[in-house]
């Protein structure tokens, strides 16, 4: 995590990037978790500036935060069973810099 801004009214900014990647959608409803902390919470995403590597909790949510956590975000979907037999869950992971690693 690179930001936490407290003065904003909720939601995870995400660089773009990062966004496309993993296929996350501006104001899709996600749930972070905080590997540091054990906090888990949700919220919606706002597109960061691509290639900044930012990820900043905003709001209420900033207090679940240090710079420098280790946060896994997730978004879900409701699918039929038969949906789901056919699905491909998409994971991205970053480097220390939210870097995409390929």
């Amino acid at each position: 995590m690179t930001e936490a801004n407290l003065n904003y009214v909720g939601s995870v900014t995400i660089d773009e990037e990062l966004m496309d990647a993993a296929g996350l959608l501006e104001g899709e409803r996600v749930q972070v978790v905080n590997n540091n902390n054990g906090a888990r919470l949700e919220t919606y995403v706002i597109t960061g500036e691509r290639h900044s590597g930012q990820i900043c909790l905003n709001g209420s949510a900033a207090r679940q935060v240090q710079l420098g956590d280790i946060l896994i975000i997730m978004a879900y979907a409701w699918m039929t069973p038969e949906e789901a037999k056919g699905f491909k869950p998409m994971s991205v992971y970053p480097d220390e810099h939210n870097k995409i690693k390929f």
